[in-house]
């Protein structure tokens, strides 16, 4: 099927959803009641949802839950014709628009010659169209450690940025040094302990950014191994986990690590 023909099935599809959206705000009781707010923490959990679907590589389920995301975007742009806000069509041609203007390169005569030219772009762009500031794009509600990713990877689009990966090395160093300085003693300023606790764990997600490692992912697989790791545990214990010693627990633990299915 060529790309005409596909946009066209998707077109339709796209249609359907609508004509049923505007079925079920009219006939349904429930989704007559929702609000914007109301969908707001179902959104949350559908997108993480699909987050769980692309770690697992699982093709069906990230199909499922794209469905179910386009259902919530309908849904928003339903109740935002109803409030007289915005119809789907002005969002729709509004990030068309957008992509257009920040790929200058595509849409335009700027020459680029790789991929941080085009996000260097993007940044400056974004910049003069409105945004108050390089991190004023960032939401607040995003979990610390993507928040932390995406703010440094802005900031450093416009220059504040590290020269290189081992000065970054040694910043990880000397927060680290910080941290034993402020947690050893007598006396501990818990305050104080938790802040330099922060500082390692921020300049450590700046360090991955330099070797190209996504620290998010790369701590949902290992949250993923330990939980496969400490089931296994649980299931092949031949008492209860409270009656095991360490040492008991650790040789189960090394056998899920030689297992073929160890995550």
């Amino acid at each position: 099927m060529d790309n005409s023909n596909r946009h066209q099935k998707s077109a339709e599809a796209f249609v359907r959803l609508l004509d049923i959206m505007d079925d079920l705000r009219e006939k349904c009781p429930w989704d007559k009641k929702q609000t914007i707010e109301s969908l707001r923490n179902l959104t949350i959990e559908e997108t993480y949802e699909l987050a769980d679907a692309i770690m697992d590589n699982d093709w069906k389920g990230i199909k499922e839950e794209l469905g179910d995301l386009t259902l919530h975007i309908v849904f928003y742009a339903k109740i935002g014709i109803e409030q007289n806000q915005f119809t789907l069509e002005e969002a729709l041609n509004a990030v068309c628009d957008k992509l257009i203007e920040r790929h200058p390169h595509i849409y335009g005569d700027t020459v680029v010659e790789n991929e941080e030219d085009v996000k260097r772009n993007w940044e400056k762009i974004k910049l003069k169209t409105g945004k108050k500031g390089v991190l004023s794009g960032v939401p607040k509600s995003l979990p610390a450690m993507v928040k932390a990713y995406r703010m440094q990877e802005k900031t450093a689009k416009v220059g504040f940025e590290w020269e290189n990966k081992e000065q970054v090395w040694e910043k990880v160093e000397e927060e680290i040094n910080e941290f034993r300085e402020v947690s050893k003693g007598e006396i501990i300023n818990p305050e104080k302990v938790e802040e330099e606790f922060g500082d390692i764990l921020f300049s450590m997600i700046n360090y991955a950014r330099f070797i190209d490692v996504d620290p998010e992912t790369a701590l949902e697989k290992i949250n993923k191994k330990f939980k496969y790791r400490f089931e296994y545990i649980e299931k092949n214990a031949k008492k209860s986990l409270e009656e095991m010693s360490l040492s008991e627990m650790d040789a189960l633990w090394d056998e899920a690590k030689n297992s073929v299915r160890d995550m």
